[in-house]
């Protein structure tokens, strides 16, 4: 199947967990409408094995899922796409192993990066952290300023990461950005589909008063 992203909002990215499907089947519930594993721990076969029972289930809900790092684990696990960094796969290489019609994102963290990712086969770029996160240890926040440049310039949908709560999403969103990543603010969740819906409330809200 090949997905757009233009109108998908809210994309989750989490580790590996005891309840994983289960999660991820909350999250959907409350709003969200793209799922990556990102599991940097995870082993090759652990990670094939969770990726696709992941691409079972998102089919199942409806959404996209995407697998970090690893074109060749999507493939064999039937994943919709993959998301890479600045130092894993290049986008090309994805594209070749994935083929065209599934999704590949990259992310960049600098003007640089941003401009050298215009020329790569990507369906999305994602952008930030906005602010360091504990995911990304060692890597400084960006600010706003790179995300609003990043959505800004960009041919295709950008996803911005870090730090991303319902207080931060006006503020976000008045920089023109209109599609996030979220980790801690639902894997920390006690109720991730209540606050998966909470969230997905602002960004809506927020969104359509912008545009309106």
């Amino acid at each position: 199947m090949s997905w757009s992203l233009d109108q998908r909002r809210l994309y989750l990215c989490t580790p590996d967990r005891p309840d994983l499907e289960t999660f991820v089947a909350a999250c959907v519930a409350g709003g969200v409408d793209v799922v990556q594993l990102r599991d940097k721990a995870l082993e090759a076969r652990a990670v094939l094995d969770r990726a696709s029972r992941l691409a079972r289930r998102c089919a199942a809900l409806g959404v996209p899922f995407v697998l970090n790092d690893r074109p060749d684990l999507a493939l064999a696990a039937g994943a919709d796409g993959v998301h890479v960094g600045q130092d894993d796969a290049p986008p090309e290489l994805a594209r070749r192993i994935l083929g065209p019609g599934a999704i590949v994102g990259l992310s960049t963290h600098a003007p640089t990066e941003l401009d050298a990712a215009t020329a790569e086969p990507v369906d999305y770029l994602s952008a930030g952290p906005v602010s360091p996160t504990p995911t990304k240890p060692g890597r400084p926040g960006t600010g706003v300023g790179y995300v609003a440049e990043a959505t800004r310039r960009s041919p295709v949908p950008v996803f911005v990461t870090g730090g991303v709560t319902p207080e931060r999403v006006p503020e976000l969103v008045a920089a023109g950005v209109r599609h996030f990543v979220v980790v801690r603010w639902l894997t920390e969740a006690d109720d991730p589909a209540g606050a998966a819906q909470a969230l997905r409330r602002t960004i809506d809200h927020e969104i359509a008063r912008a545009d309106g």
